[in-house]
């Protein structure tokens, strides 16, 4: 039976996409036959304490030689002294979901011991897994070989498609924490310039992750009067997220930067129209032309995005359409299993 261990910063049952991403591969390779042991590390990464990096490295002193050890980026990134004293007799695998210094918001002298850091560590691990083509070139310029870095994008659950509002609003959903990177502030704006009021947004997502953030987003909704059409649930378990996507009309994400995009691929399993930004896989997500699944915008543009949300609820015809084509691109989005066979094989071969 193969075997490997995964370490964790914090709760693996997190809700965040990257969390997600962590889970259903722990899943589906326990599925295909593997014997999966999850560690979870100190939550503070990937801004460790002291007491968290000696954690760290009692739990990978304690893994036998040649164990397969699975890191998530988030930790493997921040703790480059760690990986190094273990690389030589463990096989270290890191899953990189997003650069650490590539978060949006930081502080550029935190950004750039972040990227420090992380080109450290990347250099000591045998293969690094990226969830996004995008993130390729980077960690080529962090001198990581292109031949270390293999791509297992995450997949997809099969879900019933969205009924609907079934009201005379139009009702908007977007999934994502009120962070920096998710671009509420954007959205907001762009709301407040869309002449119709026939809509309502549900935000699903942590109010408590960056409660600054969370603090200016809430005052920019009232300061554009729209107390009354946008509401933030917070995080949502499994079962109420399929509720509100069954709920919605339109799925719309003003994110700033993403690797992938999964709550737009998720959108799109239930045949919702999407409005979203162009980063990570998002435009292949959506598409274009006639067999579009909806409309895509650069990243922060605030006027593209007015006017994009303007056409989707101002024109049933074009949601409609819309919808039809995400109907088509459902059919044919990656499956979680896929998505694990794919991290299997990359594992497997790791020396």
């Amino acid at each position: 039976m193969r075997s490997a261990v995964f370490l964790v910063p914090g709760s693996i049952e997190t809700r965040t996409g990257g969390y997600e991403y962590d889970r259903r591969i722990v899943r589906g390779l326990r599925e295909l036959g593997w014997r999966v042991d999850v560690r979870e590390l100190d939550g503070n990464f990937p801004m460790p304490s002291r007491a968290a990096l000696d954690g760290a490295s009692r739990l990978l002193a304690a893994i036998p030689d040649d164990t397969l050890v699975v890191v998530d980026g988030l930790a493997l990134g921040s703790m480059p002294a760690q990986v190094e004293a273990e690389a030589r007799r463990l096989r270290i695998v890191a899953i990189v979901h997003l650069p650490l210094a590539q978060e949006i918001g930081l502080d550029p002298a935190i950004a750039a011991r972040l990227e420090a850091c992380e080109r450290r560590a990347l250099a000591s691990v045998a293969a690094v897994v990226v969830t996004g083509a995008i993130t390729v070139q980077t960690l080529i310029e962090y001198g990581v070989g292109r031949d270390r870095i293999a791509i297992v994008e995450p997949g997809t659950e099969h879900a019933p498609l969205a009924r609907g509002a079934g009201a005379p609003f139009v009702h908007l959903v977007s999934v994502g924490a009120l962070t920096p990177g998710k671009g509420h502030d954007v959205l907001v704006r762009a709301l407040a310039e869309v002449s119709h009021r026939n809509w309502r947004l549900t935000g699903a997502g942590s109010i408590d992750r960056h409660p600054p953030t969370a603090e200016r987003i809430r005052a920019l909704v009232g300061a554009a009067g729209l107390d009354e059409h946008v509401r933030f649930a917070g995080d949502v378990d499994a079962a109420k997220l399929a509720a509100l996507y069954d709920a919605a009309d339109v799925f719309v994400l003003a994110t700033l930067r993403e690797t992938y995009g999964m709550a737009v691929a998720e959108a799109l399993a239930h045949g919702l129209p999407v409005v979203a930004t162009a980063t990570g896989a998002i435009p292949d997500l959506v598409g274009h032309g006639v067999h579009a699944a909806g409309l895509v915008v650069p990243p922060g543009d605030v006027a593209a995005l007015a006017r994009a949300l303007s056409q989707m609820l101002s024109d049933p015809r074009a949601r409609q359409r819309f919808a039809e084509g995400a109907r088509r691109v459902r059919e044919r989005l990656p499956t979680w299993e896929q998505a694990a066979q794919r991290m299997a094989r990359v594992v497997a071969a790791t020396k």
